[in-house]
Parts: C-alpha cells; structure tokens; sequence
C-alpha cells in the first residue's frame, strides 16, 4: 500500500489525524462514573471499558 505524501493539512486533516473541527467530549461525560458501557452502532454493540491502568478499551 502506497502512502498519500501530501502534508496532513492538504488532506484537510489537523496534525493528530483528526477532521477540522471534530468536537471533543470528556471520557468521564460518557462513562459517568463506570468502569465500562455499551455502545450500540447500528445492529452492532460495542464495550468500552476503562482499564486499571486508566486506559480505554474497545471492543466488539
């Protein structure tokens, strides 16, 4: 696979990878105090899990 050798901001990326833009939501606001939830995307369901180590897992 061939890699794209514009700079990041020609492909309308920020420098992290991101879209412009892209809005930003605290891990705590989602979780509300669990160690882990369910996240339903389409007919798929989804973990994701605050570990010991305070690191995001997710998972199918």
């Amino acid at each position: 696979m061939q890699e794209d050798s514009r700079p990041v901001r020609a492909l309308g990326l920020e420098r992290d990878g991101r879209e412009p833009n892209t809005p930003t939501v605290e891990s705590f606001t989602i979780l509300n105090g669990r160690r882990e939830l369910m996240i339903q995307h389409g007919t798929e369901m989804y973990r994701l899990r605050l570990t010991a180590s305070n690191k995001l897992i997710l998972t199918k």
